[in-house]
């Protein structure tokens, strides 16, 4: 026996060996695979030659189908898709009441004017960020309490919404907590914001084309009402805080002229600096007489007259005079030895000068604040915030809910799908199982 015949023996042994041990267990009902019975003879030949096996059989439709799976799927999809939707039908075309649909669309307008020197660039983007917010502001008074409040005591939305013509399924149940009113509210009075224009759009769902026209209508002006009140409040801020810096620097400006004038009642002098320029006057005037009467006392003593003469006893008693009198003036002007509490201009001139410029500055303060709330005024005025309606509501014609068609698809498309998906799930389950 050479190699290769061995080889090939070992190789169809295993092959067989391999075959016998995993085939039976791949399908359900598979015949078990053996060897077609080789024609008589040496064992070795029919070892050697390639062995014939039988087909195995193919499975037919009848092993996996059969009139029974049929029919349970038939049941079941009765039961889950077919009788779901004719109920959903039923109810759209027969029972659903017809609701009217308002819609409405309106915006946010208005600038807001700087007070100061401000370039536009620059308070552009508050002012974009200030209707932004005045526009989310009036969305969430939509579907605020406050505003089903408003409209429940001026139209009745609980009877509106509890109306005969509507259905038993789409009608409120009228529980007494306004909490309950108010998630039907929110289902049927919607706003949505788009995000690019910033435009409101409102709609009202009611089973009467007045209710419907009437809640948006209502829900509209309640919306323009709390605009204004909010640029109201704004222009109201705007000139109260305005007003308040007025009467802080009009308070300013009054005690700093009754500092000056408790000041002039207590020194008794109207303007110490001019009082001071007149004390300087007084003075140079009185030294130059000093020294004329010093040259005219030096002539006479030059000419030989007794100093107990009368013409040189006059001249020293007028020095004398002089000088006391410029003595009593420059202690008036400075106090430098006299006691500190005298009186003198120094002191005047310091405490009037403190006086002066307080006086000074609560001046400049008052005109600032009274240039600042003339200019709060004239913003005021031009700070228009205000709600335009380009869409106004109107009465509609014909019911636009509900969609009875796209509703009827849309459920059966939903059932079709979940128990397709069931089904199959459970068919996988089983077959695994087995």
């Amino acid at each position: 026996m050479s190699v290769d015949e061995v080889k090939r023996r070992d190789r169809l042994g295993s092959v067989i060996a391999f075959a016998r041990r995993t085939l039976p267990e791949l399908r359900r009902d598979a015949e078990t695979i053996e060897p077609v019975d080789a024609p008589k003879g040496p064992r070795l030949l029919q070892v050697l030659k390639p062995l014939r096996w039988t087909r195995v059989r193919a499975p037919s439709d009848g092993d996996y189908q059969s009139p029974k799976l049929a029919v349970r799927l038939a049941r079941s999809f009765g039961l889950f898709v077919a009788l779901p939707t004719a109920l959903i039908g039923f109810y759209l075309f027969a029972i659903a009441s017809d609701q009217y649909v308002v819609e409405a669309r309106f915006a946010v307008r208005g600038e807001v004017e700087p007070v100061g020197d401000v370039r536009l660039n620059e308070y552009a983007g508050l002012i974009q960020k200030n209707n932004s917010q005045d526009t989310y502001i009036v969305r969430e008074f939509i579907r605020s309490k406050p505003m089903l409040e408003s409209a429940q005591a001026a139209l009745n939305v609980a009877g509106m919404f509890t109306r005969r013509e509507a259905d038993f399924w789409a009608r409120y149940s009228g529980e007494t907590p306004i909490e309950e009113l108010l998630k039907y509210w929110r289902k049927h009075v919607t706003s949505q914001i788009d995000l690019i224009s910033g435009i409101i759009t409102l709609k009202v769902r009611a089973f009467t084309p007045d209710d419907s026209l009437a809640i948006a209508k209502h829900v509209v002006t309640q919306s323009e009402a709390l605009v204004n009140r909010i640029s109201a409040r704004a222009q109201e801020d705007m000139i109260r805080h305005s007003r308040e810096e007025v009467e802080k620097a009009g308070e300013r400006l009054k005690r700093a002229h009754m500092a000056l004038n408790a000041f002039r009642n207590r020194w008794g002098i109207i303007d110490p600096i001019k009082s001071a320029e007149a004390t300087f006057t007084t003075l140079l005037s009185l030294r130059k007489d000093k020294i004329k009467l010093e040259n005219d006392l030096q002539v006479l003593r030059s000419s030989s007259l007794d100093e107990k003469s009368r013409s040189i006893q006059a001249i020293v008693a007028n020095v004398a005079a002089i000088d006391h009198q410029m003595k009593v003036l420059q202690d008036s002007i400075a106090s430098e030895g006299v006691a500190v509490d005298a009186p003198n201009a120094a002191k005047a001139l310091l405490e009037f000068e403190k006086l002066q410029i307080e006086r000074t500055i609560a001046e400049r303060l008052n005109e600032s604040a009274i240039l600042i709330l003339e200019r709060a005024r004239i913003a005021a005025s031009k700070q228009h915030v205000y709600l335009a309606t380009f869409v106004p509501p109107t009465v509609p014609h014909f019911a636009a809910m509900p969609e009875r068609g796209y509703d009827l698809f849309t459920a059966f498309f939903c059932l079709f799908m979940g128990w397709g998906c069931t089904t199959l799930l459970v068919a996988g389950i089983k077959d695994h199982n087995l």
